[in-house]
C-alpha cells in the first residue's frame, strides 16, 4: 500500500546530482550568462495541463525585473508549476470543475489545492479562462466538503480507489484520506473569499456552496467538543505514531474551553494536544471572511452572525489559552494546548504555523507576542529547528534533521527586515539542488538529499513570494 508517508520514505532524501553544474555564490547577487545557462524545466507547451495568457505574461514581465538569472529561472519553473502539471479542468453539470493534484500523488488536498491556485487569483479578473479554472476549484471543493467535512484529501471521482481503505474510520467514496484538520476547511473559505473580492464573480456561491459552508461551521462546533468527544474517529495501523490519532481515534483529551480541536496538523501528522493554536487563529480569520460572504453575497445575516459569534468565542479562548509564558522568550503563542494547562512549544514548517500567523490570520508581525514567538521558532528552543550547514524549520513529518524550504518562504513572507528576506531568498537559491524547483525538505547538511521532487504547493508559493518581493521592490 502506497501512503503519502510511505511515498516520502521511498522517495525522500534521494540523492541527485547538481543538474545545472554551477551556482551563484553567497556573496554575488548575479551570475553572468556566459558563466551559466539556465534552461527552462517547464513541460513542452503541448504537454502543459493548462495555459493562462495572464500567467505567461506575468512570467515574462517578472523575469525582466529580476537581475539574478538563477532566481529568474527558478521563478519561471516554479510559478506556473501548478498549471503546467497538476490540473484537470472540465465542466460538470454546466459548471466549471477543476481537480488539482498535489504533485507526486494523484489526490486533491483541500489545503494544497487552495494554496496552489492562490497566487493566480490576482490575474483572474483579466483572464476569463483562468477565472473559470479557479471557479472550478471552488466548485470541486464544495462537492468535496459535502462528501465529508472531516476528510483532508479526495480522489478524482467517486469510483477512484484510495490507498487508505484499511484506515479505521468512516471512509466514503471519493475520499482519498480522512485526516481531520481545521486548516483544510479554512483554506476552502479563504480561496472563495479572495476569489470573490478580486473578481466579483458570485456564480460559485449557489445552494450547494451555502450548504457546504454551513457544514463547515457545524463541523467546527462539533469539534469544540462541548458535549462529548465529537463525531470524528480515525486510526491507522503502522509503525508511524504520527500517522494515527491518539485517544482511541479522537485525539488526546481536552477540556472544552471554546477552542476547536484539530486531530491532525497541516503536515497530516497527528496533534499531541488537539487545540492547534495557529489553526484556531486561521479559523477566526476564515469565519470572519465567511460572515462577510454571507452578508454581502448570500444576504443571510443570521448565518453571518453565527459565523461571527463563533469567531469571537474562539478569539476569546485564544487570548486566554493560546498565549503562554515561555521561560526564555516570555509571552509567546503556544503551538498546541489541551485546555487543562498542558502546552507544546514548537513549530512546524507547514502552513498554518506560528511563523505564518501574519500571513493566514490577523496577527500583527510587529506585536511583542509574535516577535517573541518568532525568536523562539527560529532558535534551538524549537525542537524542529534544524541546525547544520544550513539552519531552518522542519517538522516531525520528515525528521528533525531536515529543513523545509517552505519555512524559508514563510519566514520571508512574514518578515519586516529586508536583510532577513534576502537571506531567505539566498537560502532558497542554495538549496534547490540544481533542479530549479522547491522541494518538501532537505538534509540540513546536504541539499542534494531531498524529499519530493514534484511538490506543486511549494513551487507555487515560491512564485507568490517572488511576486510580493518584486512589488515591494525588495529584489
Amino acid at each position: 500500500m502506497v501512503t503519502r508517508r510511505r511515498f516520502l520514505q521511498t522517495a525522500a532524501l534521494a540523492t541527485v546530482g547538481l543538474a545545472m553544474g554551477l551556482k551563484s555564490n553567497a556573496t554575488s547577487k548575479t551570475i553572468s550568462a556566459d558563466q551559466l545557462s539556465y534552461v527552462s524545466k517547464r513541460p513542452p507547451i503541448g504537454e502543459r495541463k493548462f495555459i493562462s495568457e495572464a500567467v505567461e505574461q506575468t512570467i515574462l514581465n517578472v523575469k525582466k525585473q529580476i537581475t539574478d538569472p538563477e532566481l529568474a529561472w527558478m521563478f519561471e519553473n516554479c510559478f506556473p508549476n501548478t498549471l503546467d502539471t497538476t490540473i484537470k479542468h472540465y465542466s460538470l453539470e454546466g459548471k466549471p470543475d477543476t481537480y488539482v493534484i498535489t504533485g507526486d500523488i494523484d489526490a486533491m488536498w483541500l489545503r494544497d489545492s487552495s494554496a496552489q491556485v492562490w497566487p493566480y487569483i490576482s490575474l483572474a479578473k483579466n483572464d476569463k479562462k483562468l477565472s473559470l479554472l479557479i471557479a472550478g476549484v471552488i466548485n470541486r471543493q464544495t462537492r468535496s466538503v459535502l462528501i465529508d467535512p472531516y476528510a483532508n484529501a479526495f480522489t478524482y471521482s467517486l469510483d477512484t480507489p484510495s490507498y487508505h481503505t484499511k484506515d479505521i474510520t468512516d471512509m466514503k467514496p471519493g475520499v482519498f484520506e480522512r485526516k481531520y484538520e481545521i486548516d483544510s476547511l479554512c483554506y476552502v473559505i479563504r480561496l472563495a473569499h479572495q476569489y470573490w473580492k478580486v473578481t466579483g464573480n458570485k456564480d460559485c456561491f449557489d445552494a450547494e456552496w451555502t450548504k457546504a459552508m454551513k457544514l463547515i461551521v457545524a463541523t467546527f462546533k462539533d469539534q469544540q467538543r462541548k458535549n462529548g468527544s465529537g463525531l470524528y474517529r480515525f486510526q491507522r495501523n503502522g509503525k508511524w505514531t504520527n500517522d494515527t490519532a491518539q485517544g482511541s481515534g479522537a485525539g488526546n483529551p481536552i477540556k472544552a474551553v471554546g477552542l476547536i480541536c484539530s486531530v491532525f496538523r497541516p503536515s497530516d501528522d497527528g496533534t499531541i494536544f488537539p487545540f492547534l493554536i495557529p489553526a484556531n487563529y486561521f479559523a477566526v480569520k476564515s469565519l470572519h471572511q465567511l460572515a462577510e460572504l454571507s452578508k454581502k453575497v448570500l444576504n443571510d445575516t443570521v448565518f453571518a452572525k453565527e459565523c461571527t459569534d463563533l469567531a469571537d468565542e474562539v478569539q476569546m479562548a485564544l487570548l486566554k489559552y493560546g498565549i503562554v509564558k515561555h521561560p526564555i522568550y516570555g509571552k509567546v503563542y503556544a503551538y498546541e494546548v489541551d485546555g487543562y494547562g498542558s502546552v507544546l512549544h514548537m513549530d512546524d514548517a507547514n502552513v498554518p504555523s506560528l511563523l505564518s500567523l501574519p500571513y493566514i490570520a490577523d496577527v500583527d508581525p510587529n506585536s511583542t507576542v509574535y516577535k517573541n514567538t518568532r525568536r523562539l521558532v527560529l532558535s534551538a528552543e524549537n525542537p524542529y529547528y534544524a541546525e547544520g550547514k544550513y539552519s531552518g524549520v522542519g517538522g516531525p513529518h520528515t525528521g528533525k534533521e531536515t529543513i523545509w524550504p517552505l519555512s524559508y518562504i514563510m519566514r520571508a513572507m512574514t518578515s519586516t527586515d529586508n536583510e532577513e528576506i534576502k537571506h531567505c531568498v539566498q537560502m532558497l537559491k542554495e538549496t534547490h539542488a540544481g533542479t530549479g524547483f522547491i522541494h518538501e525538505s532537505f538534509d540540513r547538511n546536504d541539499p542534494n538529499k531531498f524529499s519530493r521532487s514534484w511538490f506543486a504547493w511549494a513551487n507555487t508559493i515560491f512564485g507568490e513570494l517572488i511576486l510580493k518581493l518584486i512589488a515591494e521592490k525588495i529584489i
